[in-house]
């Protein structure tokens, strides 16, 4: 016998709360049965009715599988998704509360723990790009990743889409790592204030557009912008003295979603779209990632279920007179 659930600590607390509560009414039953000198004997019978009812319940909540063999085939269905979050200074500008980056890894957790059997891959850049995840199942090392998401992780020198766009277009066109014939399961997440100074993200965007990747794009920050939070409690500055006021360029990333069939996003200090986000992504039809065949028993819970109903039953029905004068 195979069975759904483990004896766990549901069951224990349900058997020690039926012991101990009968045990009171026992002891209760004995003591009333004293004072008025006579005998409690056939509270046994009750019990043992009750006994032998919850420990069906017992055994149908924990679902019993007997009987017959049956082969069944598992698909597991899912998408390769890669997740490019910027890591410029601009990032730490506080327009959004406590800093857009902050934001961004609060919400990151909500999209993944959303983005059910997908593969996800996390891509860092400024004005250079690097792997910090690559495609995994794994959601406890992406969250790690992403709590240690940081702008120190990287140069400081500006930001370049071209760099994240040729990384993740390399990696999901890769035969090697992903053998896949369905482009439309394959995309990019990319996650950035907008401020692009590359010279070749066209080129890379036309990339995606040819083969069929549609690129997600999420605006973060405020069309009024924010300073960027710099060493010894001050702001950066330009090269003329002035606080350097960063504000979200949505018209880029806009683009680059529109180009390759893909939609825009945008997390703002009133503005949330990760729901959206997820909601879009979830109705895309992902490919067959692996398929098992698994021999089960069908899991025969209600014939416990139904005799202890009977007996609960009985027990209501029909009373037994617990103190015999």
């Amino acid at each position: 016998m195979q069975w759904f659930s483990e004896f766990g600590l549901t069951e224990i607390v349900l058997i020690i709360s039926f012991l101990l509560l009968y045990g009171l009414y026992i002891v209760r039953s004995y003591g009333l049965a004293k004072q008025l000198q006579t005998h409690a004997r056939r509270v046994w019978i009750k019990f043992i009715l009750r006994a032998v009812y919850f420990s069906l319940f017992i055994v149908a909540l924990l679902g019993p599988s007997f009987g017959e063999l049956i082969r069944k085939e598992v698909k597991s269905v899912g998408k390769d998704i890669y997740i490019a979050v910027d890591l410029s200074l601009s990032m730490n500008a506080t327009d959004i509360q406590p800093s857009r980056l902050s934001k961004v890894k609060f919400e990151l957790k909500r999209l993944v723990d959303n983005l059910t059997n997908d593969r996800i891959g996390l891509i860092i850049f400024s004005s250079e790009a690097f792997i910090q995840c690559p495609l995994t199942y794994d959601k406890g090392a992406i969250y790690t990743w992403i709590e240690s998401l940081k702008t120190s992780l990287l140069p400081t020198s500006g930001t370049d889409f071209a760099q994240p766009l040729a990384m993740a277009h390399r990696k999901l066109t890769d035969t090697t790592e992903v053998q896949k014939k369905m482009p439309q399961s394959k995309m990019l997440i990319l996650i950035s204030d907008g401020e692009d100074f590359g010279d070749e993200t066209q080129q890379m965007v036309k990339k995606f557009e040819q083969d069929e990747i549609r690129i997600f794009t999420v605006g973060v920050g405020t069309k009024e912008g924010g300073k960027i939070p710099f060493r010894d409690n001050s702001f950066k500055r330009d090269v003329s003295g002035r606080e350097v006021i960063t504000q979200l360029n949505s018209e880029s990333l806009q683009s680059i979603a529109d180009q390759t069939g893909g939609r825009y996003f945008e997390i703002n200090a009133n503005t949330v779209e990760t729901n959206r986000l997820i909601e879009t992504i979830n109705q895309i039809e992902g490919e067959l990632m692996d398929k098992k065949q698994l021999d089960v028993t069908t899991n025969n819970y209600f014939y416990f279920l139904f005799v202890a109903i009977l007996l609960l039953v009985a027990d209501i029905l029909f009373t037994v007179n617990i103190l015999r004068i």
